[in-house]
């Protein structure tokens, strides 16, 4: 079984320093210890495996076994005794649908805050900076029940100080609040973080549409979830910065993605585009039929691997979404590891995610 020192040792790792070979024989090492810990602990994890999988077959990262991601809604997957759980996150899911259920004992939960404050470290650097949410507070009201949207902003609302938002309940801009804490923290840098729908539709479209606009050009914005209703609006990536730096002025803009079922071991838009792993993730893009591993250019399913579930099998899955791979420790930006591109959810895929839940 994985012990709990071992993992906290895995969150001292560098982010994106380490070359593949050397990243892939550390991460090998801990999928392996994974998949054990998990088929001992987890009696539906292990079903699968003995009718699907072996773990002696597990030589490197592309043959760990992977779980479709939709199995968390239909199935209680858990590896630790129920007294030991301390949050249960769940994914959205359209109305009336099953929702995903994560559950997390105290160790997962504090590895998913150390992790994602390494790699937010490498973008906004190692101080806490004034926080916009671009969204409204009743999102976390309930702390209950963590959906993707409040898992998100009290995700990275540890990043922040002085947290405010930017929307009213009725999601409407309230330029008063927004004004007076631009007032009070100018000259300084602000984190901006907001899902990229509610950013599109609610602050991008309302200010255009008002001929309005906002000096948010001291920040960095950081979104993510929502592109597919994007996508609808024909509003590619591209377009989407340059709308928004035309109305607010911001030119640091980075895109995640990541779901609810690897919170924490998020992959992050660098300068040129693409989407990094980091050291305590890998992402390989398989075909939809044979599900053998494809190579850099050709599009297929996207599988995540995430060192920090422990309580939950949810180490390597298998999405709904359809990506690219582009390259290995090569990207123009500098940082190591695999970089790729999402080009959205597979066709007939269950509709999913924040905007598909969002109703005004």
């Amino acid at each position: 079984m994985l012990g709990k020192e071992t993992l906290g040792d895995i969150a001292t790792w560098p982010v994106y320093e380490l070359p593949q070979a050397r990243k892939q024989s550390l991460l090998l090492s801990v999928m392996q210890d994974l998949t054990s810990h998990h088929a001992n602990s987890c009696p539906g994890y292990r079903a699968i495996l003995q009718k699907l999988w072996n773990i002696e077959d597990i030589t490197n990262l592309e043959t760990v076994p992977f779980l479709p991601v939709r199995l968390f809604k239909h199935e209680r997957l858990i590896s630790v005794e129920p007294t030991e759980v301390v949050k249960t996150m769940t994914s959205s899911g359209t109305s009336g649908t099953a929702v995903s259920q994560i559950f997390l004992d105290k160790h997962t939960s504090a590895m998913q805050v150390k992790v994602l404050s390494r790699i937010m470290g490498e973008f906004i650097g190692p101080k806490r900076l004034p926080l916009l949410v671009i969204d409204c507070r009743k999102t976390i009201a309930d702390r209950q029940k963590f959906s993707a949207r409040t898992a998100g902003i009290l995700g990275f609302s540890v990043f922040g100080r002085e947290v405010e938002f930017a929307l009213d309940d009725d999601m409407s801009i309230n330029e008063e609040r927004v004004m007076g804490f631009l007032s009070k923290h100018a000259g300084e840098s602000i984190l901006i973080f907001g899902f990229t729908f509610i950013v599109w539709l609610y602050l991008v479209r309302w200010l255009e549409s008002n001929g309005r606009s906002l000096n948010l050009e001291r920040g960095i914005l950081i979104h993510g979830g929502g592109w597919k209703q994007l996508q609808s609006q024909a509003v590619d990536p591209e377009d989407f910065k340059r709308r928004l730096k035309g109305v607010t002025g911001i030119t640091r803009i980075h895109n995640y993605y990541g779901m609810v079922e690897q919170t924490g071991s998020i992959f992050m838009e660098c300068e040129h585009g693409y989407l990094h792993s980091s050291v305590w993730s890998e992402v390989f893009v398989r075909d939809p039929m044979s599900f053998d591993p494809l190579p850099f250019g050709q599009p297929g399913l996207i599988q995540l691997l995430s060192a920090i579930p422990r309580s939950y099998p949810g180490h390597s899955l298998l999405s709904e979404d359809e990506g690219v791979l582009h390259g290995i420790d090569n990207c123009k930006c500098g940082r190591k590891g695999s970089y790729f591109k999402v080009l959205g959810r597979v066709q007939d895929a269950e509709a999913r995610g924040c905007s598909d839940t969002y109703t005004r």
